[in-house]
């Protein structure tokens, strides 16, 4: 041992023997390994399975909330229209908000949640960013029931912008038209002729857009034509509208056959 230990005679030796033993070393620790080999990529696996179905359930609430975010952003740009339209007039408007529709496929109504608390009286005109909507007919505390433009039992007296002719605007049912009744064959009418409300009838104030014409069918064999509307207002797609209240400079009007009504509406 000393001489091996000063002279390094046996080192060749050991490596030899080192070199022929590492393969059975290998084989003997094979089971081993590979045991620890598997469990390793066993628990990494599930680690990875379980980060995947965390990050799945991430990307769906974040993408929930972004379509919550597009909703509101939708919501406020369309208050914003609607505030920015009651500047037009100088009229006393107050904001209120659908409940529900009437699902009767003949009749449009909806519930709105204003009611005689916040003033709001039968009668009242509605509009929305775009043109007028309808009127108020059933008024309850904190909700009201109006009647959209295009409901059968609706009549809305209307002036065409371009030379002033009148006409009653009747509801048809229909989502999205309204027709004009008894106009002669020869008026001077044609497709793209916008109306607005002329304020006759004491109820709706001059000048809100009404619509413009779509379609015009005339037979000679009937003295009158048929004249389809298309509403300016988004009949079914505002969910927000704007209740108005006669002008205060109108009421004060002594030539205004309609200021006796507006003064008591107001009161």
């Amino acid at each position: 041992m000393t001489l091996d230990h000063r002279f390094h005679h046996v080192d060749q030796l050991r490596a030899s023997l080192s070199l022929v033993i590492y393969p059975i070393r290998y084989i003997v620790n094979m089971p081993s390994d590979m045991g620890n080999w598997a469990s390793d990529a066993f628990k990494t696996r599930k680690t990875l399975q379980e980060e995947n179905l965390d990050l799945k359930t991430k990307n769906r609430l974040l993408t929930a909330e972004l379509q919550k975010f597009n909703y509101v952003k939708t919501e406020n740009l369309h208050l914003r229209a609607l505030l920015k339209s009651s500047k037009k007039f100088d009229n006393k408007v107050l904001i209120a908000e659908l409940l529900s529709v009437d699902l009767d496929p003949y009749k449009r109504q909806v519930v709105i949640n204003k009611g005689s608390k916040h003033g709001v009286y039968p009668g009242q005109p509605m509009v929305d960013a775009q043109g007028v909507m309808g009127l108020v007919t059933n008024v309850g505390i904190l909700s009201s029931t109006a009647l959209l433009i295009t409901d059968p039992d609706h009549a809305l007296p209307i002036q065409l912008l371009r030379n002033g002719l009148r006409a009653i605007a009747k509801g048809t049912g229909s989502a999205n038209q309204f027709e004009l009744e008894s106009i002669p064959n020869n008026s001077d009418i044609k497709v793209g002729d916008e109306f607005v409300t002329s304020g006759l009838g004491c109820i709706f104030p001059t000048g809100y857009p009404a619509g413009r014409i779509v379609e015009i069918n005339t037979d000679p064999s009937l003295p009158f034509a048929e004249v389809i509307v298309e509403p300016a207002a988004a009949l079914d797609r505002s969910r927000e509208v704007l209740l108005v209240w006669p002008s205060d400079e109108r009421q004060k009007d002594t030539n205004d056959p309609c200021a006796h009504l507006k003064e008591a509406k107001s009161e």
